[in-house]
């Protein structure tokens, strides 16, 4: 009896085959065409002021920018919604960019006290994360935002 309990335990704690697991195209979602410049990698030995120092230079040199993740539903339901605004992001993908990615991504949590993604900046402030994000539509904040620095496409039509 309790050779066939320790069999069943064995069986059902054994690694799937790779030919039983979802194909890896089914894990990730699929990228989207639209192609959202990156930062460059920086030298390995950067320190963690350094990472602050970047992520302050590249809000301050860009009036969008998204810090996301590639296979995160909520950056793309942000990166979706700056679309369809007509507004093209600077967008980081910190799974891309391998070690740096994390780093970049606790430098953020320093920065901003958000440690996750997407971590959303306009205009040089802080917005949030996509909850935040989508407050900020829902209250029509986000387009008049968008509206001062002349990025909405709903207020370039207005015009």
């Amino acid at each position: 009896m309790a050779e066939s309990i320790g069999r069943a335990i064995s069986a059902v704690l054994r690694p799937t085959p790779t030919s039983a697991r979802a194909p890896p195209n089914l894990l990730r979602p699929a990228r989207r065409s639209m192609a959202f410049p990156a930062i460059r990698a920086m030298s390995s030995s950067s320190s963690g002021a350094s990472f602050e120092e970047s992520v302050k230079k590249t809000v301050k040199e860009h009036p969008v920018v998204v810090y996301s993740k590639t296979w995160c539903p909520y950056s793309m339901e942000v990166k979706a919604l700056l679309d369809r605004l007509g507004v093209e992001p600077h967008v980081i993908e910190l799974d891309e960019l391998g070690s740096q990615g994390s780093e970049l991504q606790d430098a953020l949590g320093t920065v901003t006290g958000q440690f996750t993604v997407p971590n959303v900046f306009i205009g040089g402030k802080h917005i949030g994360g996509c909850t935040d994000t989508f407050d900020l539509h829902r209250k029509g904040e986000l387009t008049n935002l968008l509206g001062e620095l002349n990025l909405s496409k709903e207020n370039s039509d207005q015009s």
